[in-house]
């Protein structure tokens, strides 16, 4: 199976920067770099690929940066997976938006491959097109906070 790339990991670290500070006005690339750890260069690439697709604006100058152009809650990992990555099928005779043959196969409608493949894509799209930044923020929030609380230990007297 594939792994997410890089640019896919620093990606949305970077949307999930940006969804903490949503409605906040813009934010620095510079700030997002140090506090996600993205190196500086390879996050400004990221960004504006981001703005080209109409996911972030930016501001120049004096209070400028970058932000959100939708609300985190309204932008899924799907969508921003299938972005940088493009289809989530593990093979191309499993994907729903870039359906190909493969060329080895004789007749994919009887391949036992691609019939589970369907099904691990059909699995990883149910997860990843109803999970949002906002989601996933408030989830790295709850981990940090059970840390903070004690390293989410419970004991029993």
């Amino acid at each position: 199976m594939r792994t997410l790339s890089k640019k896919t990991q620093y990606t949305l670290r970077a949307l999930y920067a940006l969804s903490r500070t949503y409605g906040q006005g813009p934010t620095l690339s510079a700030t997002i770099a140090k506090a996600e750890a993205i190196p500086q260069d390879f996050l400004e690439n990221i960004l504006l690929y981001l703005k080209r697709e109409g996911l972030v604006s930016s501001k120049k100058g004096k209070g400028g940066g970058y932000a959100l152009l939708s609300p985190p809650d309204q932008i899924t990992l799907g969508r921003v997976i299938r972005l940088t990555e493009g289809p989530l099928a593990p093979l191309p005779c499993a994907s729903e938006t870039a359906y190909r043959k493969c060329d080895e196969c004789v007749d994919d409608r009887f391949c036992g491959t691609r019939m589970v493949m369907r099904e691990v894509r059909d699995a990883m799209a149910a997860i990843l097109d109803r999970t949002t930044l906002a989601q996933i923020c408030t989830r790295m929030d709850d981990a940090r906070q059970t840390a903070q609380d004690g390293d989410g230990l419970m004991f029993y007297i």
